[in-house]
């Protein structure tokens, strides 16, 4: 098992210089890459191999232009390359995938308009080029290379030198202090820079089951007795979740502090358009210093909201699988579709469902928990939980649901996940027998 762990780099400011130079050194191989199987496509041949590449670039780095890449760690390159041909494989097989939409129909439109012609480069899924205007800012680490203590990571060739003295660049301080463990197996390590700050992604191999992590539940707080009964959960917009118990997760976007948060930040973006507007000369805009310093502003509000959200999930999720069910039964919900919904999508993007559901998978299956994922067209909502009479007429303003056959009346969101606990506990019959 592989338990992927996050945690904050505090790097110096030499520290940063240098990762901001292994960052560039990692687009700029992508895009070259990328730049040689277009051409390759245009002319006719055939896509070169991770190989053939990685070959062709190491020819390039010893070029009298390119002189800079000697500098950075050849793993940051090589890895990079490996990426594109891993997009191309995964665009390949996408394209395979029943139903599969070669150009969406706004890129179709747009391109009418301007009077251009598609190619292969706008297909859904095709790899694109990575840009420094858009916040690309990540490269790959040596897994066998990389070095952990309590509270410093030992990073490849950052120093660029030998010397003892030098060394010590090679070691970033880490954010939370025993938190990656020093001796194990490592995976996959990855450096990104979100626009504010640094942060290692890095998968630890485990031989055993992990129990869940420990968390908070602002709703229930009794601990439950081991293997209760199965847990049927309905996901909303009105509330994150409501159980077959009867226990429901609140909607963390209508607490004040959301609200305020997002006050603030509608202020600050109307600031910063203002400005735009003002520093505009002829086609382009000039960027002050005190756009900049708004901008960040706007960008540590966005972390702070995405923040606070992802917690209150994890709060969630680790409370109900801390439960120990026989099992949890979700829906399959189609959320890209409920995104065209031009009333809801912004409540429904706030919510964090599929995040939701991603935790609930991967925290059960630490737990050995089965989880069950409902069919997407099962009527849980429509489905009196009574007689079992389906009503198809059934609105999202009706938010009590009255059954014309029994007469029984019900919230309709705590009766979904009583059909969906139901369903579950028919699911499970049908594999034990």
């Amino acid at each position: 098992m592989i338990r992927s762990i996050r945690v904050q780099l505090l790097p110096n400011n030499k520290q940063k210089t240098k990762l901001f130079q292994f960052a560039g050194a990692a687009r700029y191989a992508y895009n070259w890459a990328l730049d040689k199987q277009m051409d390759n496509f245009r002319e006719g041949r055939k896509l070169q191999t991770d190989h053939e590449l990685r070959k062709a670039f190491t020819l390039l780095r010893h070029s009298e232009e390119n002189k800079w890449l000697l500098d950075i760690s050849n793993n940051v390159t090589k890895q990079a390359i490996k990426d594109l041909c891993i997009a191309y494989k995964n665009f390949f097989r996408k394209q395979k995938q029943p139903g599969y939409i070669k150009y969406s129909s706004k890129k179709v439109t747009h391109y009418t308009r301007i009077g251009k012609s598609l190619t292969i480069y706008d297909m859904n899924g095709h790899p694109k080029f990575r840009s420094k205007k858009n916040g690309d800012f990540r490269f790959y680490q040596d897994n066998v290379k990389i070095q952990f203590t309590d509270t410093h990571v030992k990073l490849e060739s950052l120093a660029g030198s030998k010397r003892k003295n030098r060394q010590r660049l090679n070691w970033v301080r880490l954010a939370e202090k025993n938190r990656i463990p020093v001796r194990a197996k490592y995976t996959n390590p990855r450096i990104t820079f979100d626009g504010e700050n640094w942060w290692l992604s890095v998968g630890i191999q485990i031989s055993r089951a992990l129990k869940p992590l420990r968390g908070l539940f602002f709703v229930c707080k009794k601990q439950q007795p081991a293997h209760t009964e199965g847990i049927g959960i309905d996901l909303g917009i009105k509330d994150l979740a409501i159980l077959s118990d009867a226990t429901k997760v609140g909607n963390i976007n209508k607490t004040r502090a959301i609200r305020k948060l997002k006050k603030k930040r509608r202020r600050l973006q109307r600031q910063v358009s203002r400005k735009y507007q003002m520093n505009k000369k002829g086609d382009s805009y000039c960027k002050t210093s005190n756009l900049i310093k708004s901008e960040k502003q706007l960008l540590r509000i966005n972390h702070r909201l995405a923040n606070i959200r992802q917690n209150h999930v994890h709060q969630a999720t680790t409370a109900i699988i801390k439960r120990k069910p026989s099992f949890v039964c979700l829906e399959d919900l189609n959320v890209r579709g409920m995104m065209k919904n031009r009333y809801l999508f912004i409540k429904i993007q706030e919510q964090n469902l599929y995040e939701f559901r991603r935790q609930i998978e991967y925290k059960a299956q630490w737990a050995k928990i089965p989880v069950i994922i409902a069919d997407r067209w099962f009527p849980s909502s429509k489905t009196c939980i009574a007689c079992g009479h389906v009503k198809k007429d059934l609105n999202l303003s009706e938010r009590i649901y009255v059954c014309p056959a029994c007469g029984n009346v019900i919230d309709r969101d705590f009766q979904a996940a009583l059909n969906l606990k139901r369903y579950g506990e028919a699911e499970r019959m049908i594999s034990a027998s």
